[in-house]
């Protein structure tokens, strides 16, 4: 009698235990919101699939290899044909850089910065630069440029292979801001990639700064910069500033010492 009794209870645990794997994991995960509650997800739960599907609206359908291998949807600010899209910083006059036969352009010494003719808030950048095969001087007089982001917000160009300098203001740092997460850079003379996904400041009426503007960089498809706060301009000398603006320029920066940083396959996708 015994002996059976056990096996009875043995067998309930069994099928307790096989009942236990068919449940659906979801079915025991808690529907309680901790913390963050989301007004969507509120009032009385759907019972029936049908009721979470949405329809509306339908994303656009994007080429991710349009003209000249950039997206259907973005604007190519440079594709090795011309400065058409392009003027000079200083005076606003037609640019000055050297335009290459393979289809990218040069900084021309000391002939200042330039920038987009045209403006632009939120945006998706990819840009490719390189740095000359041939290595002259260190630190930061070595294949120095910048990606300034509204005009403004500068993420560093500079050749750091076995070449040391201030880690906030190295290769894809946000310029005295922001140390990368990594150094990811290829062999002077190749070519770097910068995709970028950037998120424009926002001012009140009274110019005041309401929210700070993010960026977020792969390098060479590493992550290098990731939702960083930009905390205002990012000048050589002193503290960041926040004048108000609305929408700027894609700069590139002239650094005035035979930098040599070479530009090419550059465009934009507006963010809505």
């Amino acid at each position: 009698m015994r002996k059976i009794v056990l096996s009875g209870l043995l067998l309930l645990v069994v099928l307790a235990c096989k009942e236990k794997e068919t449940v659906d994991p979801l079915e025991e995960q808690s529907t309680e919101v901790q913390g963050i509650v989301y007004e969507e997800y509120t009032g009385v739960e759907p019972t029936k699939p049908e009721e979470t599907e949405v329809y509306e609206p339908v994303p656009p359908t994007v080429d991710p290899f349009g003209k000249n291998g950039a997206p259907s949807d973005a604007v190519v600010l440079f594709d090795g044909s011309s400065f058409d899209g392009w003027m000079m910083v200083n005076d606003s006059s037609e640019v000055s850089w050297i335009l290459n036969t393979d289809g990218s352009m040069s900084v021309k010494d000391r002939t200042g910065d330039i920038m987009t003719k045209q403006h632009f808030g939120d945006v998706q950048l990819h840009i490719e630069w390189s740095s000359p095969a041939e290595v002259e001087r260190e630190g930061q007089n070595r294949a120095n440029s910048g990606v300034f982001l509204q005009g403004l917000y500068e993420v560093q160009v500079l050749d750091n292979n076995d070449n040391d300098t201030y880690v906030n203001g190295q290769v894809a740092s946000i310029y005295k801001q922001h140390i990368p997460l990594a150094m990811a850079s290829v062999p002077s003379g190749e070519w770097n990639t910068y995709d970028i996904i950037y998120r424009a400041p926002e001012f009140n009426e009274g110019g005041n700064k309401t929210r700070s503007a993010t960026i977020t960089v792969l390098h060479n498809g590493v992550l290098v910069q990731d939702h960083a706060e930009i905390k205002g301009t990012t000048p050589y000398i002193g503290w960041p500033k926040n004048p108000p603006h609305g929408k700027g320029p894609i700069r590139l920066q002239d650094h005035g010492d035979n930098s040599r940083v070479s530009f090419r396959n550059i465009w934009v996708r507006e963010l809505q």
